[in-house]
């Protein structure tokens, strides 16, 4: 999370220092966010997180990163398909997450997990690297049962 390539689509500039990340997802966090390191089995460094907050009864909102280092390996594909499994499970009946129009990757693995684009949101987020828009996509928990996701 300290490489600017892997923070570029986040909102904020990359982690400098092992506290500054760890501060930024402490467990006293209040904004109702919960998160979850993504580790290579039978190694301890975490390579990427999921997290996922409660907008509402019923719906949440995803988010996740991984290292520069290990994208397109699908370890951020598992880690995303077992949270959803996890939020649905537990009877959520919709799960968001929101993309920077630019951040092709991102779109392409909601898309491959049958995320449907929602939203465009124009002038969404100030950033590290500018005034950015927003895309939500949604994934309904009947699309998730019934296969028509992944």
């Amino acid at each position: 999370m300290s490489h600017s390539d892997s923070m570029r689509y986040w909102s904020r500039g990359p982690f400098i220092h092992v506290d500054e990340l760890r501060n930024y997802f402490a467990p006293e966090d209040t904004s109702g966010w919960k998160t979850w390191a993504i580790v290579k089995v039978g190694e301890d460094q975490a390579i990427g997180f999921v997290a996922a907050s409660t907008k509402r009864k019923g719906v949440s909102e995803i988010g996740y990163l991984v290292a520069r280092e290990v994208l397109g390996h699908g370890y951020g594909r598992e880690a995303i398909r077992l949270l959803i499994g996890a939020l649905f499970a537990q009877g959520q009946r919709r799960i968001v997450a929101d993309v920077d129009p630019d951040n092709e990757q991102s779109i392409a693995l909601l898309r491959a997990l049958g995320f449907k684009l929602e939203g465009h949101l124009r002038a969404e987020w100030e950033t590290h690297i500018g005034l950015r828009d927003s895309l939500i996509y949604g994934l309904l928990a009947e699309e998730w049962q019934f296969g028509t996701a992944d």
